[in-house]
């Protein structure tokens, strides 16, 4: 039997709902080496979106998030387009096995003790760390953030998850991803074409504790890849589009 974690994904979740402050010396930078032309232009081909949408919905989960019955309904008629932005000249920042478009004017993050965790001393476990990228808005109340974990740790299996559908559809994986008390907006499955085949994408869109969050999960090699942008509900009129097009940039290397 599969038991779903939906507690540390909400707690990852709520460290974004708190904002930190902005840096007083911001530096956009990325860890990695260059990354070659050719491998640029290869994951520009990739992003090219087949979406297929299972629900436009606007749903007030229970505290005890169960699952929507409109997310299990299948789509009668074609939904409209998300509306995103063309993020090509946004900075491209590459982790650990992953890349993401970042915001124009959004200031690296990460604190010196994100990036030594992951190292072990004397064979010591390596402490995980919270988050694979961090980025906020100069006023730090709009916030993107990238984290990674072994899909064991989300949700209870002898095996590997190889792709995000291992995880269950996207209505059974919402209770893993969006945590309880969350208004659902928007949730969708998205391909995308890679030189093997397609990557399934999940994209959620949900509102909590006066925040909108737009979230997108992936699996890759056993691991999930989950890029979340946060932002007060009040600034989300202005900036969701730019937020969730930060999100959905999100691309597995």
């Amino acid at each position: 039997m599969n038991f779903y974690l939906p507690s540390l994904m909400a707690l990852l979740l709520s460290l974004s709902l708190h904002p930190p402050k902005p840096p007083q010396n911001p530096k956009l930078t990325s860890l990695n080496p260059p990354v070659p032309t050719s491998v640029l232009k290869t994951l520009n081909i990739r992003r090219q979106f087949i979406i297929n949408s299972t629900s436009l919905c606007i749903i007030l989960w229970a505290p005890q998030n169960p699952v929507p019955q409109s997310l299990a309904e299948p789509s009668t008629t074609s939904k409209p387009a998300l509306n995103i932005a063309n993020t090509k000249s946004w900075f491209q920042f590459y982790g650990d096995g992953f890349a993401i478009r970042v915001p124009p004017e959004f200031e690296d993050i990460m604190e010196p003790e994100d990036f030594n965790a992951g190292a072990s001393l004397y064979g010591d476990k390596a402490k995980p760390r919270t988050f694979a990228a961090r980025f906020a808005s100069t006023d730090g109340s709009e916030v993107l953030s990238v984290v990674i974990r072994r899909t064991n740790q989300l949700k209870i299996t002898f095996l590997e998850a190889q792709d995000i559908t291992d995880l269950g559809s996207i209505k059974e994986a919402a209770r893993i991803f969006v945590p309880g008390g969350a208004t659902l907006y928007n949730a969708r499955t998205i391909k995308i074409k890679e030189d093997e085949g397609f990557k399934t994408y999940y994209f959620y869109e949900f509102g909590r504790d006066e925040q909108h969050i737009a979230l997108v999960a992936t699996v890759n090699s056993g691991k999930a890849v989950i890029a979340g942008a946060t932002a007060p509900q009040s600034k989300w009129d202005d900036d969701g589009v730019k937020l969730r097009s930060a999100a959905l940039s999100l691309t597995v290397l």
